[in-house]
């Protein structure tokens, strides 16, 4: 077990022999850290939190009660090979958030990003990968192989099937299920969740109004448009060769696999 000197461990916490604990890390009552178990500088484990398995958590990490990380996905082909769960800097877990490592099926890693909210009760299952400054809400599920971009929201007790992808700055509202892709800049809502407008309160926080006006007008020609999506996505990338965001929104729907949620609505 290495402990750095600057390191706050509660007496009642359990630290496995082979954990690596850094600088000014904190671990409060009842903890459970096993052995081959890494906590990067400057984290803060409130009580009763429990890391597992091969987990690594990076700097300025900070979980609160009872959340679990890093414990057997729940896979039945999960057969006890190596896998691993990565975290990096500045996330917040709240209370009795679990988190699952990978599995052989799907690369053994599970990869939480930088800076995101994973508020209490949310379960990331195995072999996620979820990008930066992401805010998953109350509640929300996210079945095996999810991969979530950057900047996305998820409300509250929204469960997404599995092998989902979801594009940066997208949107998925509270009480929604998700069993398709949603495109870059998108919102979706429903049961099943289908695309319902452009996430345009992210896009002013973070676009120039001209980048929001192209995404826009690539948006009304795909959604509004009446051949296939992926044929009028495809012309798009044939006539616009210099923004990266009409670019980026095009790609994903051509790549997609589980195909795009969207009511066909009469360009008027």
């Amino acid at each position: 077990m290495s402990v750095a000197k600057s390191a706050k461990i509660a007496q009642t916490a359990i630290i496995e022999e082979g954990a690596i604990i850094g600088e000014n890390v904190e671990i409060g009552h009842y903890c459970v850290i096993g052995k081959d178990v890494k906590i990067g500088e400057g984290c803060k484990l409130y009580n009763n939190v429990t890391i597992l398995g091969n987990t690594t958590l990076g700097k300025g990490n900070e979980i609160f009660p009872n959340a679990t990380l890093g414990t057997k996905p729940q896979d039945l082909k999960y057969h006890d090979e190596p896998n691993v769960l990565i975290f990096g800097d500045f996330n917040k877990i709240r209370e009795f958030t679990m988190i699952n490592p990978g599995t052989e099926g799907g690369g053994s890693k599970t990869i939480i990003g930088n800076h995101n909210l994973l508020m209490a009760y949310v379960h990331i299952a195995h072999d996620c990968i979820i990008g930066d400054s992401c805010i998953l809400a109350n509640g929300a599920t996210l079945g095996g192989h999810i991969e979530l971009g950057s900047h996305i929201n998820i409300g509250g007790l929204t469960p997404i099937h599995q092998f989902v992808k979801i594009g940066d700055y997208a949107m998925i509202a509270g009480a929604s299920a998700l069993s398709q892709d949603i495109p870059p800049f998108c919102m979706a809502e429903g049961n099943r969740a289908v695309i319902r407008g452009l996430n345009l309160h992210r896009l002013r926080k973070n676009f120039e109004h001209h980048e929001v006006d192209k995404i826009h007008t690539a948006y009304k020609r795909l959604f509004f448009g009446n051949a296939p999506i992926k044929e009028i996505a495809q012309d798009i990338l044939r006539e616009e060769k210099q923004d990266k965001n009409v670019i980026k929104m095009c790609n994903f729907i051509i790549a997609s696999t589980r195909g795009i949620p969207f009511i066909r609505k009469n360009n008027e």
